[in-house]
C-alpha cells in the first residue's frame, strides 16, 4: 500500500515508518520539516503539511491508502498553539476525505475530554469527535507518556539526577502515570492500521507507578543517589522555568502539571505494550540523561 506518515523524521513517525518499509509497503511523509536530514535516505519522501493550501495538501495524499497522524505540539510557541493544532489537524482530516484516503491511524491521549479546562486533553477530544464525524475509517490510539531513545520526560529525569544534587517534586508525588515504550506504540499503531473495523482505544505500558516511584526508578537504574524534596506545584512549576532559561527549553507547563496531579496519564484498560521501564533502563543506564533533550530545538530549530 501507499501510506503518508506525519513527522516520519521524527519520533514515533519513524518508528511506524520503520515497520511500514519493513512489510513493504510505500511510504511518504508530511512534515514541518522537509529539508531535515532524512534517515531513511530515498526509501521515503517528503512533502510540506500545506496546512495553508488544503487544495495542495489533498493532492500531494492522492493515492495514500492509509494515513498515519502524529502530528500535535506539546506545548504553545508562537503561533504554534493547540488551538492552531487542531484548527491544522482537522484540514489534514478533510485533506485526507478529498484525497480519497481510506483510513487514518490517529495518536490522541488517555482521557480527552472535551469539557476538560486542558487544552492538550480538549483539543485531543476535539479531534476525535472530528474524525469520528469523516468518512474514513479510523483506529484512534491513546497513548499517554512514551519512552525510548529520543524521548524527552525519561531522559530528563535522568539528566535531573545526574546534574543536580536533589530532585524536586511537585508535591507528594503520589500522582500516577502509565509510560509505554515508543517501540511497542509503533508496533500497536501498525497492527491497528490493518484492522477494517474502527477502533478507539489505550495504549498504555505493564507498569503504573506513582511519579515519586519513576524517578525513584530512574535513579537507581542509573545508579545516581535520588535525593527526592517535595516543592509546592507552584515553586516547582518556578524552579523548572529556571533550569528553562539555562537549558534554553520548557521544561514543564502548568498544563502538564495538572494533566499528572489528576491522574490523566493513567488507562483504565488492560495495557497492549509489554516492555518494562526497568528493563529499558537496564539496556540504556549509561546512556540516558547523559544530554539534555530539548523540545525547543527539536521542534523549533
Amino acid at each position: 500500500m501507499k501510506i503518508a506518515v506525519t513527522g516520519a523524521f521524527s519520533y514515533t513517525g519513524k518508528y511506524i515508518t520503520q515497520r511500514l518499509l519493513a512489510r513493504g509497503h510505500e511510504v511518504i511523509t508530511l512534515t514541518g520539516h522537509p529539508d531535515n536530514p532524512n534517515p531513511f535516505g530515498g526509501q521515503v519522501q517528503a512533502y510540506p503539511f500545506n496546512f495553508e493550501n488544503p487544495e495542495k495538501l489533498a493532492g500531494t495524499l492522492a493515492g495514500v491508502d492509509i494515513l498515519f497522524n502524529t502530528y500535535w505540539v506539546r506545548f504553545s510557541h508562537g503561533e504554534n498553539t493547540h488551538e492552531r493544532a487542531v484548527k491544522n489537524t482537522k484540514t489534514l482530516i478533510k485533506a485526507a476525505e478529498k484525497a480519497g484516503v481510506k483510513r487514518i491511524v490517529h495518536t490522541s491521549i488517555t482521557n480527552p475530554s472535551l469539557d476538560s479546562d486542558l487544552p492538550y486533553f480538549s483539543g485531543k477530544a476535539e479531534l476525535e469527535e472530528a474524525i469520528k464525524a469523516s468518512s474514513l475509517g479510523y483506529a484512534i490510539l491513546r497513548p499517554t507518556v512514551l519512552f525510548g531513545d529520543e524521548d524527552i520526560l525519561v531522559n530528563n529525569i535522568a539528566w535531573l539526577l545526574r546534574s543536580f544534587p536533589v530532585f524536586g517534586l511537585l508535591g507528594s508525588g503520589r500522582y500516577s502515570l502509565q509510560p509505554i515504550f515508543v517501540e511497542d506504540y509503533a508496533d500497536i499503531a501498525v497492527e491497528m492500521a490493518m484492522h477494517g473495523e474502527n477502533i478507539v482505544t489505550d495504549a498504555v505500558g505493564p507498569d503504573i507507578f506513582t511519579f515519586k516511584e519513576m524517578v525513584e526508578l530512574v535513579a537507581k537504574q542509573i545508579g545516581r543517589p535520588a535525593r527526592l524534596i517535595k516543592m509546592p506545584p507552584k515553586l516547582a512549576l518556578w524552579a523548572s522555568q529556571i533550569i528553562g532559561a539555562f537549558v534554553g527549553d520548557v521544561v514543564l507547563t502548568q498544563d502538564e502539571v495538572d494533566g499528572l496531579m489528576a491522574g490523566l496519564l493513567v488507562s483504565s484498560e488492560p495495557p497492549r505494550a509489554k516492555t518494562h521501564l526497568a528493563d529499558w533502563l537496564k539496556e540504556k543506564k549509561d546512556s540516558v540523561g547523559m544530554k539534555y533533550a530539548s523540545e525547543m530545538k527539536k521542534h523549533y530549530r
